[in-house]
């Protein structure tokens, strides 16, 4: 479940914890006609900490993605949601080049997509540097969705499910 308390303190940085914790994102392409397309982003305690708005993702040349974004860097939309926690994030996505990045980020998981190892030609890093984000987040409480419903229902108002914030990054 979300911690409401910790989304209201520092929505960004939990915003932050949260895509550490994620197996995946939607992330989209320079290419506007191009689907968004399931990525796993990589995050450090580095990057947590000092709020820096970047996340990183291993990528391919060949995929459309890579080659879209080697083409020309630009503004993407990247998503995550969960049962009680969704974000929609913008900002800029380009090629990675920083010394040292593949090795920072490097696991088994990541290694099964490579048959080349941390050398594999194919090999792409990118950079998402966050400008803004939107966020929502609700406890995840069955029993309290169930009872706002039912107050808004009979009271006619709007249920009390969770927190919104908008965070500007850049």
């Amino acid at each position: 479940m979300t911690d409401l308390g910790d989304f209201k303190d520092n929505p960004h940085k939990h915003l932050l914890e949260q895509l550490a914790d994620a197996r995946c994102v939607m992330l989209g392409s320079p290419n506007p006609h191009e689907h968004m397309q399931p990525m796993s982003p990589q995050l450090d305690e580095d990057l947590i900490e000092n709020y820096t708005g970047t996340v990183y993702f291993y990528s391919d040349k060949t995929s459309d993605l890579g080659k879209a974004v080697m083409a020309k860097a630009d503004d993407v939309m990247m998503t995550y949601m969960t049962k009680d926690y969704q974000a929609c994030v913008s900002g800029t996505l380009s090629v990675a080049t920083e010394a040292g990045l593949v090795d920072r980020f490097w696991n088994p998981i990541v290694a099964s997509w490579y048959p080349g190892g941390k050398a594999d030609s194919k090999m792409l890093m990118l950079k998402f540097e966050m400008k803004d984000a939107a966020l929502w987040a609700s406890s995840g409480n069955p029993i309290k969705f169930l009872y706002e419903t039912a107050k808004a229902n009979l009271t006619d108002t709007i249920p009390d499910v969770g927190e919104r914030a908008h965070i500007k990054v850049a």
